[in-house]
């Protein structure tokens, strides 16, 4: 809850600047054909935590099938937690190495490693596209797995979020002028800030994921809780009934013994 307000307010000053018809020149927004993709999914170490793991690996499964007329050598898998870990390996591929405290207790250093790995690569041609799967965190009940989202390259026209639309009415009311005046200049700003938000967009998204898993698993935890104390009503009933029903046919074994 803390986080995401950072990372919108972050995306805010980008749109600001990018909408301000200044001259941008970044290899993190050049578009290519797609013939080398990297996968990036969030999960969690441990089990226990209801369908959480297994809706990403789901979503992971689909993602990949719909790159699978690459080859599977072109298919980079990036897992963020070790049961996405082990079903990418189940699959036949060779996952990278990524931390695994990075789902655990995500820090922003390692997020940072991470973020600066995947615009390594794509700068340098070897991946066209980086994709990332992970749930948002909405409430303790409601964990959203978004079904896919392109890391890079960054489009442009959809850095605002989804709620930010929302509230475009409200934003048009106190609008400002997009008039900067930025020294040094553009160029050096926003190759400054494009890597910065990159970078903070991979921690949001392990910070979300992490709140999701121990939302998922309090809520597993809680049905778990839940049907085990039914389980033991109802076992405790058919004691109950088992003993009185043995206790009534010795009260009839004695009675009729004394009556012969």
């Amino acid at each position: 809850e803390n986080m995401l307000p950072y990372q919108k307010k972050l995306n805010k000053i980008l749109t600001n600047f990018l909408s301000a018809d200044l001259p941008i020149e970044s290899p993190y927004v050049q578009e290519r054909e797609v013939k080398r993709v990297a996968i990036v999914v969030f999960s969690s170490n441990t089990s226990l935590c209801g369908a959480f793991n297994a809706n990403v690996i789901k979503m992971m499964m689909q993602t990949i099938g719909e790159f699978r007329t690459l080859g599977q050598d072109n298919i980079l898998i990036f897992p963020v937690g070790k049961k996405v870990d082990e079903a990418a390996k189940r699959m036949g591929f060779k996952p990278q190495e990524v931390s695994s405290t990075l789902s655990d207790k995500p820090t922003y250093q390692e997020a940072a490693e991470l973020a600066h790995r995947l615009m390594d690569l794509y700068v340098a041609g070897e991946v066209d596209r980086v994709e990332i799967i992970y749930h948002h965190f909405k409430s303790m009940g409601v964990q959203i797995l978004l079904l896919r989202e392109t890391y890079l390259p960054i489009n442009l026209t959809n850095v605002v979020s989804e709620e930010d639309r929302e509230n475009e009415e409200e934003v048009q009311e106190n609008e400002i002028a997009n008039d900067y005046i930025i020294e040094p200049n553009a160029e050096e700003l926003i190759a400054s800030l494009i890597p910065t938000v990159l970078s903070q967009k991979i921690f949001t998204a392990a910070v979300d994921s992490n709140a999701s898993e121990h939302a998922a698993r309090t809520l597993a935890m809680q049905v778990a809780t839940d049907n085990a104390n039914e389980l033991i009503q109802d076992l405790t009933k058919q004691y109950n009934k088992s003993r009185q029903q043995a206790i009534t046919n010795e009260l009839l074994d004695i009675v009729g013994g004394t009556m012969k």
